[in-house]
């Protein structure tokens, strides 16, 4: 098997597989898949400032939601369980799954959680509804739905999933750095983003972003090992030294501002964890409409995971070459569901597998020892919440856009473009991704694409049964505002 595109440097010219030193290497196949124990832990340490910035975020989008009571949830007790949960799952995801693949809460399912299930119920009853979806996913697993679901995604649509997630989390590292920005609607323009502020880049924090990506960038052309983490590292502490020598506004950092922190060591509060009622929420919204809020926050926890795993999978090299197929799916997709219903458990909402872990994949992370290093932390930040928020988002985001890059380069070669059957879907799936801001809208699209012009061709009877049925429920979730109006539940 050939190189990914995102394979270190320094494991080019590695002969192969080699048998496994101890015990420890044998249960995580390290050396059998070309790795060594300070890449796994270097990658996952890649991984976690990739996506520490959910400590933050997670909290703040949560927190904005109230419940029909009135309620709000404590932003303290957020950050709590928004890390417990992140650091729990992921640990959990090493040790069962043994992939790079970290866990915390999901970003979009949390805006559905705080902004359409809360305001019609009280928040335990919504954390209530995540925890059913959560247990839905599991028995889907368990009855092996799940992975024939995956199984029949064509491998051209596979691949258009993955450019897609580069591609996506390529806007994400320069949305989040500032160097692309949303023109306010009252500009009344046809342009919907633009360069940084007017046109032009602002800043201090958006020079950290680009210095720090071109940094990024010539270490990887100059074959440097551990170039992404040497490149965060480094803009972490310009950011710090260009903070305090120059006076700029704390918002313009975005989540976490580089101060050098004046505490260190917090208390965690646990006061969250556990406050749920698990079919409270059917009482307040009625069986349809609350099936409907279950049904949307499994759809987006199912085919996000989903696209994430694929993608993740793919970049690491761990895809069997025959089969196309990740080794250990069940028990990958069942610790994800344990994630989903954990998240609702812990009220940080949905936890689901993060595309940042291919941050983590481009410094050498192939088993699960690496997201014990990301989990570690994770639990860590429990306590030491101030620093793990020092590093600001110009800082981390550069390897977003340079694995994107990485992501790219190693499967668009690979997709059929000669047939429009494969290459349309595969189109629209990895443009959706980035322009809807989410994985599940592009894996929707291209799915319901492919069905289409498979279907247009006189070639229904290569559409696999279980992919029309996907196509359906997607159907469903596109349509779900005029079907909830039809049915007079909205």
């Amino acid at each position: 098997m050939s190189p990914s595109a995102t394979t270190p440097v320094d494991t080019l010219n590695d002969p192969g597989p080699k048998p496994p030193k101890n015990g420890f290497d044998r249960f995580f196949k390290i050396s059998e898949r070309g790795s060594t124990v300070s890449r796994e832990l270097r990658g996952g340490l890649a991984t976690f400032f990739a996506m520490a910035y959910i400590i933050v975020l997670n909290p703040i989008i949560l927190g904005a939601g109230v419940d029909k009571f009135g309620h709000q949830l404590d932003n303290a007790q957020l950050v709590t369980a928004t890390a417990l949960m992140a650091g729990l799952s992921t640990v959990l995801m090493g040790l069962i799954g043994n992939v790079p693949i970290a866990i915390a809460a999901g970003l979009g399912i949390n805006a559905v959680v705080s902004l359409q299930l809360a305001p019609k119920m009280s928040w335990p009853d919504a954390m209530g509804m995540v925890v059913l979806a959560g247990l839905v996913l599991m028995l889907l697993v368990a009855s092996g739905l799940r992975q024939r679901v995956m199984d029949a995604i064509p491998n051209g649509l596979r691949r258009a999933i993955a450019i897609g997630i580069g591609m996506f989390i390529s806007l994400i590292g320069l949305v989040d750095a500032g160097f692309v920005t949303r023109n306010p609607d009252a500009a009344h323009t046809t342009v919907p983003m633009g360069l940084g502020q007017g046109g032009q880049l602002k800043g201090w924090p958006v020079l950290v972003f680009v210095i720090g990506l071109a940094l990024m960038f010539v270490l990887i052309v100059r074959k440097v090992r551990g170039a992404i983490l040497i490149g965060m590292v480094s803009m972490a502490v310009v950011a710090v030294v260009i903070n305090a020598l120059v006076e700029i506004p704390d918002a313009s950092w975005g989540l976490a501002v580089p101060n050098v922190p004046e505490k260190i060591i917090d208390t965690p509060d646990f006061g969250l964890i556990g406050q749920i009622s698990l079919f409270g929420g059917f009482q307040e919204v009625g069986l349809l409409t609350g099936c409907l809020f279950v049904f949307t926050v499994l759809l987006s926890g199912f085919f996000d995971a989903m696209g994430t795993i694929i993608g993740v999978g793919e970049e690491a090299g761990l895809l069997d070459n025959e089969t196309g197929q990740l080794p250990g799916m069940g028990r990958i997709l069942m610790v994800d569901g344990i994630a989903v219903a954990g998240g609702g458990f812990g009220s940080a909402s949905a936890n689901t597998c993060f595309v940042e872990s291919t941050a983590g994949v481009g410094e050498g992370a192939r088993t699960g020892l690496a997201n014990l290093m990301t989990g570690g932390l994770f639990l860590l930040a429990l306590i030491f919440t101030p620093l793990a928020t020092v590093v600001p988002s110009q800082a981390a985001t550069p390897a977003l856009v340079v694995v994107g890059f990485l992501i790219m380069a190693s499967n668009v070669r690979d997709i059929d473009w000669g047939d429009p059957t494969i290459g349309i879907p595969a189109f629209l799936t990895i443009i959706s991704m980035p322009f809807t801001y989410s994985i599940t809208n592009g894996i929707g699209i291209g799915v319901l694409a492919f069905i289409l012009l498979r279907a247009a061709t006189g070639r229904v009877k290569e559409i696999p049964w279980l992919l029309n049925a996907v196509g359906f429920c997607f159907l469903v979730y596109f349509l779900l505002d005029p079907i909830e109006q039809a049915l007079g539940v909205k």
